[in-house]
């Protein structure tokens, strides 16, 4: 091995490593609510189900905003009126997909820059009468830059979109 990892042919020992470590976070549920009405709880009412202890304004959340249409802003906006961008949509394809940037550092703060951000994508699927399937995937954690490791840990946990996509589904019941 050379310096910093690499082997004689240039490729550091680790890549196909970090590349498995960086696969998606990919987590489904089952919600009780046909397509339409789990595409708009998902993208129109977040702020019912996300946990306000996950936002920057906290106790003086007033909503989260998915803006209906693609190049969209995501974002949180407080009681007092102050707003803070989580990301962007990339897709708006109601009832079926939706997809997001997370723009935030692996220091869970803003990040401005989109080609910093990782993906999300939720698909929403008809899955027999009154039902939808829901899959979330984030990808591209790597995009983050240093750190991205602790933030797909963190998403990957039972506390990250485990928990989040489980309020979601609980607020259909």
């Amino acid at each position: 091995m050379g310096i910093n990892g690499h082997g004689r042919n240039g490729c550091a020992a680790n890549d196909m490593a970090q590349q498995a470590y960086d696969d998606p976070v990919r987590v489904e549920a089952t919600v009780l609510a046909p397509p339409e009405l789990a595409f708009v709880s998902f993208a129109g009412r977040m702020a019912t189900w996300w946990p306000a202890e996950n936002t920057w304004a906290r106790d003086a959340l007033d909503t989260i905003v998915v803006e209906p249409h693609g190049n969209g802003r995501w974002f949180e906006r407080r009681t007092d009126g102050g707003e803070q961008d989580w990301g962007r949509v990339l897709v708006w394809e109601p009832p079926h997909r939706l997809g997001l940037t997370w723009q935030l550092t692996p220091q869970w703060q803003p990040e401005p820059d989109p080609d910093k951000a990782s993906e999300i994508t939720v698909e929403f699927t008809a899955d027999g009468p009154g039902a939808t399937r829901v899959v979330l995937e984030h990808r591209h954690f790597a995009h983050h830059g240093e750190g991205w490791e602790g933030m797909r840990t963190g998403m990957a946990s039972p506390e990250g979109w485990t928990l989040l996509i489980g309020r979601y589904a609980a607020s259909l019941a």
